[in-house]
Parts: structure tokens; sequence; C-alpha cells
């Protein structure tokens, strides 16, 4: 088998086809495996969760990933792991991590156990074209011409492209009969035109954070929060990110509401606020609200506010029922995401209803095979998207020996 990618994907399948006696080619761009592996989870690598289930993966034919998840939870991608020779150790929400906390650990023992399987690893390979004639594929590529029975694209998304992310694997299937559904970046940090983030830069807190679409709620997330010169980021804004990408592609505008203080009801955050006047105080408005609130974003809750009172002494119901609002209810208009260059995934991919979810073979030609994100599968922020890399190369390696198997 030829595979297509030296990513997660692609080197878990070379593993386990290599293991079972396949030979397999395996072809990546990059001048090394694993690139986007070693900057992932911010060098630690979130290498699944523990938590599986089909509700946090995203896809136009969510039938397809219940099958593809069926029999493969976090606990079979624990016991690869295990086989070369690596420790998980879990983090917040369910993440698993190398116990090294390095991802450069992962990288290296990948490597090492692909080489010992008799994979042949060839970087620096860009394919340039495939046919497929006579039950075979070929390949030209920028090291030559290869070919073989079986082939297996992984080469993953447009996402990061300075990580080798492109849209190859797209074209190669769209020349093979498959059919694409739309891509857009993920799990990435959003945009504004609006001036007064580029005045918050660097403040960073809790919020809860919801999206609106055409005037709609669309999505609610909490976490935390970052204010950018570009707008915003953080990881509520990275859960955020999917729907506001698919949005943007269909209205020219979105806008974010952002409660900055969501474990206080308004109520409570009224009482809060009123049981801190000192009606005798001179103090600026400004400088009181320093008890509350970062100091950078005090100009933007006064002026979304509308408050009146100047000094301390002249807050009542009326003007702190403003300064709440404006605390639960801070709008940021969204113009753009940051793009496929600081996604981290993209959505979208070759249609799903046209691969089988048990072996993820084409149903179009026999014998090619798809894994990873090159497929219409995105997951959610935590390990997810690694989690459906491992297990659609496991399928793939479990569906080609067995077939071998068959054919002998």
């Amino acid at each position: 088998m030829i595979i297509i990618g030296a990513g997660a994907a692609g080197l878990c399948a070379a593993i386990l086809l290599g293991r079972k006696g396949v030979k397999v080619t395996l072809l990546e761009q990059n001048d090394r495996i694993g690139k986007k592996i070693l900057v992932s989870g911010n060098g630690k690598c979130n290498i699944t969760n523990r938590h599986i289930t089909d509700a946090r993966f995203h896809s136009q034919n969510k039938n397809f990933v219940q099958k593809v998840l069926k029999g493969y939870d976090f606990t079979s991608v624990e016991a690869f792991f295990h086989s070369i020779g690596l420790v998980l150790t879990e983090g917040k929400e369910g993440k698993m991590f190398p116990f090294s906390m390095q991802a450069s650990s992962v990288v290296a023992l990948l490597r090492y156990a692909a080489e010992e399987a008799d994979v042949d690893i060839v970087c620096q390979c860009q394919v340039t074209h495939i046919v497929h004639e006579n039950s075979n594929f070929h390949l030209q590529t920028s090291l030559g011409d290869f070919s073989d029975s079986h082939l297996l694209i992984a080469s993953g998304s447009l996402a990061a492209p300075k990580l080798g992310g492109s849209n190859a694997g797209y074209l190669f299937a769209q020349k093979l009969g498959h059919s694409l559904i739309p891509r857009h970046p993920a799990l990435v940090q959003l945009c504004s035109e609006e001036k007064w983030t580029k005045s918050c830069a660097g403040v960073k807190l809790p919020a809860l954070a919801t999206l609106y679409a055409n005037k709609e709620p669309v999505i609610q997330k909490e976490g935390d929060i970052l204010f950018t010169n570009y707008g915003i980021s953080g990881l509520a804004i990275l859960d955020i990110s999917r729907e506001a990408s698919l949005r943007l592609a269909q209205f020219d505008y979105c806008e974010l509401s952002l409660d900055l203080m969501p474990s206080f009801s308004k109520e409570q955050l009224s009482n809060l606020l009123l049981s801190n006047v000192n009606k005798q105080s001179e103090k600026p408005v400004s400088l009181w609200l320093q008890g509350f609130i970062h100091q950078k974003l005090i100009p933007q809750i006064l002026n979304t506010s509308k408050c009146r009172a100047v000094t301390e002494k002249m807050l009542n119901r009326k003007e702190i029922g403003k300064l709440v609002y404006a605390l639960k209810n801070l709008k940021l208009g969204i113009s753009e995401t940051r793009g496929f260059e600081h996604a981290e995934v993209a959505t979208g991919g070759i249609n799903t209803t046209e691969i089988d979810p048990v072996s993820m073979a084409s149903k179009q030609i026999p014998n090619l095979y798809f894994a990873g994100e090159v497929v219409d599968v995105d997951g959610d922020r935590g390990g997810f998207n690694f989690h459906f890399a491992w297990i659609s190369a496991m399928r793939v390696a479990e569906a080609v020996v067995s077939n071998e198997k068959t054919a002998k």
C-alpha cells in the first residue's frame, strides 16, 4: 500500500499494516513526519479524549461518524499507544496526553514503530498526479513514480499550511471520482473591525460567549476569552469558531455577546455593585469600576452602557442597571475568521456518503481508502480530531489485512 501523508492517520495506518506484513510506502511532502503532531496542544499533544461520543464530531453525514466510532473508543487508542511504548495521562475535561507531556515523544515513538514495521518513509515527496488503471494506482511525484495495488489518502486538510496543510488530498479524491463538501476554517480565532479591541489587547478573562448570526443566537460557550489586535481569541472563541466560520460563509457579519461576569446573575451582580457604592464618594466611576473589571475594558463598558454617573455618589439602581447590562452583554461584531493559516482544523472534505464507514474504503474505486481530516469529519477541541485520525486509520488497516487474508 502507498500512503499519502505522514501525519497522525498515515503513521498509525502504516504501523498497523506494516506489523501485519503489508509492504507500506509512506509519502510525506514535509522534510519530516508528524509536523502537526509536534505543535499540537502547545507542544504537549492532546492525543485523544477519555469521553468519546459522536456528539463531539461534526459532519454533513452524522450516521457515518456514529458507524466509524462504533467499537473504537478511548481504550482502542490507548492500546495502540501502549503498543508503541507511550503511556498516557489525563488532564482537564478528559484530555489525554503523553506522560512526558511532550509531543516530540509521540512523533519519536511513532517513527520508531514505523521503521520497526519496515515502513518505507519518503519525506520531501510531493505527489503531483494519480492515475488508477489496471487495478493499480500510479503516482507521479517530485521524487519519481510510485505504483501499488492499494492507496490510502491521509493528507489532511487546508488548515495550517505552514505545517503542510493543503488541498492536495481533496483534489486527488475529486479526480478519482469523489465529490467534496465545502471547507471552512475551524478552531480558529475571530476578527473584528471594531477598534476598541486593540486598546484591550492582552486582556484575558473567563466569559460566556454567545454567537449571533442574522440576529439569531447560534451557539453559546463558556471559557477564557482573549482580546487581541485583530479581534478575539481564547478557548471559548475556538469552541464557537466552527459555527462562526459556517455563518460567515452565508452572512457578511456575525456578532458576539460577551458576558464578562458569567458566575453572577444580573440580580447578584446588581446587588454586588450597589453594595459597594459609597454615596459620599467623589471617586470617578471609571476608577470605581477598577474594583470589578480590567481597566482596559472600562472605556468600552462606559461607552456601551451610556451610564450618566460621573462620580461614585451619582450611582443609583438605574445607572448600576446600565453597567450590569453592559458587563453581561458586551457586543463585538465579527467580520471574518483568521483563516486556514491559523486554523487547527477544517470543516468539510471528501463526501462521506461515498465512503464505507467500516473500512474507510471508497465506494467508487476498489482498494482506495481515506483516513483523518481529509474526509468530511471534524471534532471539537480536546483531542477529538486526533481520535478520529487514529481510529479511521485503524479501520483501514483492519480492512486491508482482512481483505488480504480473504483473497489468500
